[in-house]
């Protein structure tokens, strides 16, 4: 379970990166819950993978249950808002200027397409 949220953490990371960020206050919340949540994860790992767990005095299903369920809320939340970012691609990105600038280019749409899933 910890891999898989590794594996799907990084991947979001990494496709939210490589994008142009047109809305910094959105996709700055979509880079800080795949990171932190990472991050949390892997801590979780190595405490499981050495023997911390049985030194440590936490119920740790209610632990990795709390968890989960934040990681969830804070991943669900970071959806809506990459996918909001997302739906923008067809808004110009000035209003004032004669050269209708996509706010995502293409590569970018169907990169961040890609992250929002």
């Amino acid at each position: 379970v910890f891999l898989s949220l590794q594996l799907f953490g990084t991947i979001v990371w990494i496709l939210v990166a490589s994008t142009h960020v047109p809305l910094p206050l959105l996709q700055g919340w979509v880079m800080f819950v795949a990171v932190t949540a990472w991050f949390l994860s892997i801590v979780f790992l190595c405490v499981f993978l050495f023997g911390y767990a049985n030194r440590i005095a936490v119920n740790w299903n209610q632990t990795d249950f709390l968890f989960h369920g934040a990681t969830f809320v804070f991943y669900f939340g970071a959806f809506l808002l990459q996918a909001a970012t997302t739906s923008l691609h067809h808004f110009p990105r000035r209003f004032n200027s004669t050269a209708q600038e996509k706010i995502l280019a293409d590569h970018e749409y169907n990169i961040s397409i890609a992250a929002s899933v």
